[in-house]
């Protein structure tokens, strides 16, 4: 990606805004309060985000850096969100998009006589035939869903392992964001970059828990793209505990250059149900891995911090462990 156009979204005391990216300061975008609500007015008006930039753009100027440190009354955001519902905002995923990540999924639940798991399984269907070309489908992927809005987290926020939980790890990925229009059409908006926290332990316990590990707090951003490009991505990932790096990795490749299936395939499977489409819904949909440190042994502990970066989309996404340290309780039903 290269030559894009990065917007962020940002708080303080005062209310919320839409800031445009240009290093190393951020200038405020007036009129809007988030890129849902830019996203909307451009569906509603038969123009572009972009042109809504162009058309919007103040002279206003915040310094990103005391920002992105934590040194300012302007907070980060996720990149994307809604801004005033979050049960109308359905954070998902796509597994098994990646060879690695099927490798390491086959490690977790390899028995003793060497056959495939059903997770090689279905990612050699993705390989062979997760081409959606013209009208045509292509087979459909994994699948899985993370919760709604209130679990989407933004740049230097904690994620949290829950009482309930046995682990927590990051996930080094981009996700695609979009919005519902006013006739159930769906439009994306752009790509982020993720982490998609999940709990490996309880998923490794038997594939049958991966729904439940999946449960989690995530984050996307600092910052989205405005692009169509998902060709070809390179990334860098790693684990710091108390200043020092503790696991990481270069070179991880995504995009559809990497991937076993294409995204007009991943967003048909996404969308083909009528739920995914309800008017004016929001999505953050992530689209895989190669790369995790629990597959190499890690064992992440609270205050880790996860640092996520990919080429052309901006700066890294930062997000720290926190484990609950309470015991799990029932939550008490009532009835009615």
């Amino acid at each position: 990606m290269e030559n894009t156009t990065r917007l962020v979204q940002l708080k303080n005391a005062s209310g919320r805004c839409v800031a445009l990216v240009k290093e190393p300061s951020l200038y405020i975008i007036d009129n809007f309060d988030s890129v849902y609500a830019m996203a909307l007015h451009a569906i509603d008006n038969g123009t572009t985000v972009k042109q809504l930039i162009e058309e919007n753009l103040s002279d206003k100027a915040v310094n990103y850096d005391e920002i992105y440190e934590g040194k300012s009354d302007w907070k980060l955001l996720p990149a994307f969100d809604h801004p005033t519902n979050v049960s109308e905002l359905v954070i998902s995923g796509t597994g098994l998009t990646h060879k690695s990540s099927a490798a390491n999924r086959q490690a977790m639940h390899q028995t003793g006589d060497n056959k495939p798991t059903d997770s090689m399984i279905v990612y050699w269907w993705g390989v062979d035939g997760g081409i959606a070309e013209g009208n045509k489908p292509g087979i459909q992927p994994e699948w899985f869903y993370k919760g709604n809005g209130s679990a989407l987290k933004g740049h230097g926020d904690e994620l949290e392992v829950p009482a309930y939980g046995n682990d927590g790890g990051e996930e080094p990925e981009v996700a695609g964001v979009y919005i519902i229009d006013r006739e159930g059409n769906p439009y994306r908006v752009g790509f982020t970059t993720g982490n998609e926290f999940s709990d490996h332990v309880m998923e490794k316990k038997n594939y049958l828990y991966l729904a439940p590990s999946k449960l989690r707090q995530n984050a996307i951003g600092p910052e989205l793209v405005i692009t169509d490009d998902f060709s070809d991505l390179t990334g860098y990932v790693n684990v710091n505990r108390k200043g020092e790096i503790l696991w990481e990795a270069e070179n991880i490749k995504t995009g559809e250059a990497a991937m076993a299936h294409n995204l007009a395939n991943l967003e048909y499977h996404q969308f083909k149900y009528d739920g995914h489409r309800v008017p004016l819904q929001a999505h953050v949909h992530y689209f895989g891995t190669g790369q995790f440190s629990f597959g190499k042994g890690i064992k992440l502990e609270h205050g880790d911090e996860m640092l996520v970066q990919w080429e052309g989309m901006g700066r890294a996404l930062k997000n720290y462990v926190k484990i609950v340290a309470e015991e799990e309780k029932l939550v008490p039903v009532r009835t009615i």
